[in-house]
């Protein structure tokens, strides 16, 4: 044997130095760290429209155009960690994430808020199905409803903690719109490093940079559609409840219950992701059939307390309205999730998983436009009814799907 063959297996046992414990918490890290890049955001969005003079409309654009980062990406990239493994995929996305944390450091004006919300799309929409397949891959096979609890409870904290860290950050200590991205980008910096120590889990091939596809392909196989749609619609629900506030809460707070603090904004989503956080953990021994299902039920009220919170002014109400919503968005997401990942094939899990993350950031996006536009040319009261009806025509469907179409165990 040569000296070069001996190099080889010599450096691939010191990739996987890491036991699957840690590399497990590493990837969950690295999800988080995604996550929490498009909400350490949310509460300073009241302070730029202060600082750039930008109307409601531009605000909930501002929020919303990462949906157009998140489908470049899953559609362009989406296979592309099957191809050439988690590894080098999940590190090009915190260093993307490194560059839309210099871009948000930079702004001076709308358009750079813009093109981070779009940089941080990209990185979540192929980050997002990357990490999650690494981690089911990282966990035995029999424990795939672990890979979506771990999978799920970091996005939900990292979003929670980094609307809370700005929101603080933002309320007592200098330089609001600068300081809570330094943070970031350390952190990043950090987690970036911890991840190229992480096991590769894709042992086939690579392809030459030549022969990579990065053609949109993003299907789900004729075999399983009919048990897909359910997942679908309900991460597109459950997504769009967390859109909602993430976007529209802290204009809610300042202009309707009239609470102007960054930090009480923070709080409220912290809240939130907290609960989603927690209701995921708790609830883990419930099935993916059940949970989901559960989920779709409890969408009714939440959107119903969200609106009554209004109606009535009340910062009790809208209290519990986000702890409804968040058990809702838990159940749905765990669920959908757990089912997607039950049902895809493993040669194309990334691929599948990026076709529900899809729709998870459809949802997530794109009733918070219509909710803008519709608070801009009517009311607020009118868009969050209009809301709320889109809401209940999306649990009804699924819940239809869902009870025709997926097994019962």
């Amino acid at each position: 044997m040569t000296s070069a063959d001996t190099s080889r297996p010599a450096r691939t046992t010191r990739r996987i130095e890491l036991s699957r414990g840690v590399a497990t918490a590493v990837v969950a890290t690295v999800i988080g760290m995604l996550f929490a890049g498009s909400t350490l955001v949310t509460p300073l969005y009241i302070m730029y429209k202060q600082a750039f003079g930008f109307s409601q409309i531009s605000l909930t654009l501002i929020y919303a155009v990462y949906v157009i980062g998140n489908l470049c990406g899953l559609l362009f990239f989406g296979r592309l960690s099957d191809q050439i493994g988690r590894r080098a995929v999940a590190a090009a996305c915190m260093i993307l994430m490194i560059i839309v944390a210099l871009v948000f450091l930079s702004a001076r004006g709308i358009g750079a808020l813009y093109l981070g919300r779009v940089l941080s799309g990209l990185a979540i929409g192929i980050g997002a199905g990357t990490g999650t397949a690494w981690l089911a891959e990282l966990i035995d096979d029999e424990s795939k409803s672990r890979a979506t609890v771990i999978a799920t409870s970091a996005n939900f904290i990292g979003l929670g903690v980094a609307a809370l860290i700005a929101g603080v950050m933002a309320e007592y200590l200098p330089w609001p719109l600068h300081l809570p991205y330094i943070a970031y980008l350390l952190a990043l910096i950090v987690a970036t490093v911890l991840v190229l120590m992480v096991p590769e889990t894709v042992t086939q091939s690579r392809p030459s940079i030549r022969n990579l596809s990065v053609h949109p392909r993003i299907s789900v196989p004729p075999e399983i559609r009919t048990q897909f749609v359910a997942p679908a619609v309900t991460v597109f629900g459950s997504l769009a409840l967390v859109g909602f506030y993430a976007a529209l809460a802290p204009s809610l707070l300042a202009n309707e219950l009239h609470v102007t603090s960054h930090a009480v904004a923070g709080a409220i989503f912290l809240e939130l992701a907290v609960v989603v956080a927690g209701t995921i953990v708790v609830t883990r021994s419930l099935s993916s059939r059940a949970s989901m299902l559960l989920a779709l039920a409890l969408m009714l009220p939440s959107v119903a307390l969200i609106v009554a919170a209004q109606l009535a002014i009340s910062m009790t109400l809208l209290i519990a309205a986000t702890a409804v919503c968040a058990v809702a968005a838990a159940l749905g997401y765990r669920g959908s999730l757990q089912i997607t990942n039950q049902i895809a094939p493993p040669e194309r899990r990334a691929e599948i998983v990026s076709s529900y993350l899809i729709c998870a950031f459809a949802g997530n996006a794109l009733p918070v436009i219509g909710v803008g536009i519709i608070s801009t040319l009517a009311s607020p009261i009118a868009a969050s009814l209009a809301f709320a009806a889109t809401i209940v025509v999306f649990a009804l469907l699924a819940l239809y799907f869902g009870a025709r179409y997926l097994p019962k165990a």
